[in-house]
C-alpha cells in the first residue's frame, strides 16, 4: 500500500479503521432501544449520540495511530493493516489535526446533548475523549500497561449504553447496565484479537498489552470466555425479569461466533487474525441489532 495508490479520502478511511466502528454504534442502538421499550425516542438526541460515539472512536483510532508511530510501536513487521503515520502515508501533523477535528465533531454533538439532557453529560464526554487520547498517548499510556480492554469495556459498554439510554429518558436503569455487559465485552474482544495478533511486535516495542501480559494461550482463553459470557448475559437478564425472553434473539448469532473462537484459539498468522478482528466487529454489529430488536419486541 502506498500513498500513490490511495486517494486522500481512502487514506482517511484507512486511518479511521472502519472495522472497529461497530463498537461505537452498538451501544447507542442498545441504549436507545431500551428507551424505546419505554415508548421514549428523541430522534435528534439519537443522531447526536451516534455522531458523538462514532467520532470519539475515530478520534481515538487516529490518536492511537499518531502516538504508536511516535513511540515506535508500529513497525514494518507488524501483522495488522498498515498505519498511515508509521507507514508514511500521512504526515504526523495531518493525522494530529484529523484527531482533534474528530474529537471536535464529537464535542459539538455532545454540547447539544448536554443542553437538552443535562450538563453532567459533558463530564462523560470529556472523560471519554481523555480515555481515547491517553490510550497510547501521554506520559503513561494505559494501553501500554494492559488496561486497554478494561477501558473499552467501561466506555464502549457501561458508559455508552447507559449514556445513550440517559440522553433519551434522563434517568438511569439497572437493565441498561446489564445490557451494557455483553456489548462492552464484544467491543473489548475486538481489542483482544488486535493485541493477540500484535503480541510479538508489541513485546519487542515494550508495549505490555493484556495479551503480552497473559501470553497467547491465556489471551485466547480470555477471548473465548468473553464470547461465552456475551451469550449468557441475555439469558440471565431475562431470567431476572428485567425484560421478556425476546431478548434471547442475539443467540441467533451464535453460528457467527463459533468459527471466530476457533480461529482465535488456533491461528497466529496475520491474515487469519485480521479476518477474526473484522468478524468480531461484524458479530458485535449483528448481536446489537438483534438485541435492540428483542428489547423493542419486549413491549
Amino acid at each position: 500500500m502506498s500513498a500513490v495508490a490511495l486517494s486522500p479520502l481512502r487514506l482517511w478511511v484507512v486511518a479511521a479503521r472502519p472495522r472497529t466502528l461497530p463498537a461505537a454504534v452498538a451501544p447507542v442502538l442498545v441504549g436507545t432501544a431500551l428507551a424505546g421499550y419505554e415508548d421514549v425516542f428523541h430522534s435528534a438526541r439519537f443522531v447526536c449520540a451516534l455522531i458523538a460515539s462514532v467520532f470519539i472512536q475515530i478520534g481515538t483510532n487516529l490518536a492511537n495511530d499518531y502516538s504508536d508511530a511516535r513511540r515506535g510501536a508500529d513497525t514494518e513487521d507488524r501483522l495488522g493493516p498498515v498505519r498511515v503515520t508509521a507507514g508514511g502515508l500521512m504526515p504526523p501533523r495531518r493525522v494530529l489535526v484529523g484527531t482533534w477535528t474528530a474529537f471536535g465533531i464529537a464535542v459539538a454533538a455532545g454540547l447539544y446533548l448536554a443542553a437538552v439532557a443535562g450538563w453532567a453529560l459533558l463530564l462523560v464526554g470529556v472523560a471519554s475523549i481523555a480515555a481515547g487520547v491517553l490510550y497510547t498517548g501521554g506520559p503513561r499510556p494505559y494501553g501500554y500497561e494492559g488496561f486497554g480492554e478494561l477501558f473499552v469495556f467501561l466506555f464502549f459498554g457501561l458508559v455508552a449504553v447507559e449514556g445513550s439510554y440517559y440522553v433519551q429518558t434522563e434517568k438511569l436503569r439497572w437493565e441498561a447496565f446489564a445490557l451494557a455487559v455483553p456489548i462492552g465485552l464484544l467491543a473489548a474482544a475486538i481489542l483482544v484479537v488486535n493485541n493477540l495478533r500484535d503480541i510479538d511486535t508489541d513485546r519487542r516495542a515494550g508495549k505490555r498489552t493484556l495479551a503480552v501480559r497473559l501470553g497467547r494461550l491465556r489471551a485466547r482463553r480470555l477471548y473465548a470466555s468473553m464470547i461465552a459470557v456475551t451469550f449468557l448475559a441475555p439469558i440471565v437478564i431475562a431470567a431476572a425479569g428485567g425484560l421478556t425472553w425476546f431478548i434471547l434473539l442475539p443467540l441467533l448469532s451464535v453460528p457467527l461466533a463459533v468459527p471466530l473462537v476457533r480461529t482465535v484459539g488456533t491461528r497466529s498468522d496475520g491474515p487469519s487474525l485480521n479476518a477474526a478482528l473484522a468478524g468480531t466487529g461484524k458479530l458485535l454489529a449483528i448481536y446489537s441489532i438483534l438485541l435492540s430488536i428483542g428489547i423493542l419486541m419486549s413491549t
